[in-house]
């Protein structure tokens, strides 16, 4: 089992680096399900296709981390039918996630297709590198969150801009669950036990999903 890479607080040197951690605690954590966000595609078991990133090349590395806050099934996904994850990371708790090493525009460009909106246009990171977190929009994932750095560079995700207690929570999917713990599992950070303990306690999950339950999703 690989380690998870400690995480250093504070605003990275480069008020705009060339190259960041997307930080995924979702479906996006399954490499080949990011891929859809960056070369262009479905995702099996989805019903969206996405049009990919104007650099198209894979990370350059992908590592383990764990941030603190709490993930947590909300909403409705149109492309998975059921609860998707959000980070609050204001709440006591930790969550488990991937680190993806990608460009700023591709992370630009993944960002955009979250919130919906035609990939192709920078992000001006100086603020969220600064304070931590900007909200963009009042829409779910239009929230950027610097959760500190690795090796100099920012981790970088995003999420919506309300508390876990302040929306209802949502059950997610059965094939939104297999990508999600199957990238936790592809991490190599934590064993079959670990991730279906964690996916299983998540609000949204539990109490509808057993670890038995997440266990059985993660069978050959």
């Amino acid at each position: 089992m690989s380690a998870t890479r400690a995480i250093e607080q504070g605003p990275p040197a480069d008020p705009a680096p060339q190259r960041v951690w997307y930080t995924s605690y979702g479906s996006n954590m399954l490499l080949d399900r990011l891929a859809c966000y960056l070369t262009g595609g479905r995702p099996a078991g989805g019903t969206r296709a996405y049009p990919g990133c104007r650099d198209r090349s894979l990370p350059a590395a992908s590592i383990p981390v764990e941030l603190p806050g709490v993930m947590y099934f909300a909403t409705r996904s149109p492309v998975w039918g059921g609860g998707r994850a959000f980070y609050d990371p204001d709440a006591e708790g930790r969550v488990l996630a991937r680190a993806h090493l990608v460009s700023a525009s591709q992370f630009a460009d993944i960002a955009a297709q979250e919130m919906y909106r035609e990939p192709g246009t920078d992000l001006d990171l100086s603020e969220v590198l600064t304070r931590g977190r900007v909200t963009l929009g009042d829409g779910r994932y239009e929230t950027l969150v610097c959760a500190g750095q690795v090796d100099g560079l920012p981790l970088l995700t995003f999420t919506a801009p309300w508390r876990v207690d302040d929306v209802l929570s949502t059950v997610p999917s059965a094939a939104y669950l297999r990508h999600l713990a199957s990238g936790l599992l592809e991490a190599g950070a934590w064993d079959t036990d670990a991730v279906a303990a964690y996916v299983a306690s998540r609000p949204g999950a539990h109490p509808h999903w057993s670890e038995q339950a997440v266990r059985e999703l993660l069978a050959p």
